[in-house]
């Protein structure tokens, strides 16, 4: 990225951050921004690295539950934080290379990743014995690890981080986490990963290790997982072993899959439109418009949004509009040959291989 495009993106980060606490309740913000952090990560390994993994939400609780746990067993949240994004990116990059060493199939991958989610949830529902304690903190089974410590400023234990600071905190966190990431995809690194993306085979006869980029890719997106975790465990203040569940799996995909794949920025879209659309489908006023028989659950819903996108937009919203913004209007064609037949033109290989936003 150049510092020019660096500007940009912080200036309009910044205009949208101070603009929604004017619309929307701030913790659902903080929600949706930890929300689209989780989608960027999922973004990021399936979109550009051509890994699908159903088991993003394995390193989502996992930091959530690392850094339950060690804010109260250390009382102090920070070590928790830093745990909450080392954790997860040493066990994605463990199984990572188990899979990809392996040399696993994509089919394969997938259930694998599933299968992993759904062990830690099965595991983590059977943990509501006194036997179940980590230190001090009991696991707390379907009921979950409920009153841990918050974030606080560094140096006063007392000024906890909540409310519109947590929002701002949280926010600045995703910005800096969608900077990062633009930077890697930019570096060598991230080209390589494109390519790999694109023709696995011709990289690694090029001479390229495939297997450990993109073990290192998987361990990325695993750490911006459980930082996603960790941020949604400071919004809700309570962590049950749903955050491992298979809805929240397929939600991701389905994020992912709206917004964008291939880019940044849909995916964290796709995430934050579907997350409110996923409260407002809960709120009380629209239940009781349908009754106890509602048919509008989120999971319907959701399902047909997705069957919508596949079968009309199946590069995702962001790209299509992108498309549809820098198709030629009628008239400004130049006639054959002109700018108009030019801008139609497929794309090179290089110009995939640059980082969309």
């Amino acid at each position: 990225m150049t510092a020019r495009q660096v500007l940009f993106s912080v200036v309009i980060a910044a205009i949208v951050m101070f603009a929604l606490p004017a619309f929307f309740d701030v913790l659902n913000l903080t929600t949706f921004a930890a929300y689209a952090l989780l989608a960027l990560s999922l973004g990021f390994v399936w979109g550009y690295g051509g890994i699908l993994c159903f088991g993003q939400t394995a390193f989502y609780g996992l930091g959530a539950y690392v850094y339950a746990l060690t804010a109260i067993n250390t009382g102090e949240a920070w070590s928790g934080f830093f745990l909450a994004i080392i954790i997860p990116a040493l066990f994605a990059a463990i199984l990572g290379a188990m899979m990809f060493y392996g040399r696993l199939s994509d089919v394969y991958l997938a259930v694998v990743t599933l299968v992993v989610s759904l062990i830690l949830f099965r595991f983590m529902n059977h943990t509501a014995g006194e036997q179940w304690v980590i230190g001090e903190a009991r696991l707390g089974g379907f009921n979950g690890i409920p009153g841990f410590p918050t974030l606080h400023i560094p140096g006063d234990p007392e000024a906890y981080i909540y409310d519109e600071n947590l929002y701002y905190f949280t926010f600045v966190v995703l910005v800096l986490c969608y900077l990062l990431t633009r930077w890697l995809l930019g570096s060598p690194f991230g080209r390589i990963l494109v390519g790999l993306r694109e023709n696995e085979q011709r990289i690694e006869l090029l001479g390229y290790d495939v297997r450990a980029r993109k073990t290192a890719a998987f361990a990325f997106g695993g750490a911006l997982a459980g930082l996603a975790g960790c941020l949604y465990a400071n919004a809700a203040e309570i962590i049950t072993p749903e955050l491992f569940g298979l809805g929240l799996a397929a939600e991701i995909i389905i994020w992912v899959i709206v917004g964008g794949a291939g880019t940044l920025i849909g995916p964290m879209i796709g995430a934050a439109l579907l997350g409110y659309l996923k409260f407002v489908l809960g709120l009380r006023a629209v239940k009781e418009i349908f009754g106890r028989e509602n048919p509008l659950e989120a999971t319907l819903v959701f399902g047909i949004i997705l069957i919508l996108f596949i079968l009309f937009l199946p590069r995702g919203m962001v790209p299509s509009i992108r498309d549809w913004l820098g198709r030629p209007r009628a008239g400004r064609s130049g006639g054959r040959g002109g700018p108009g037949r030019s801008s139609r033109r497929r794309r090179t290989h290089a110009e995939r291989a640059r980082p969309d936003a």
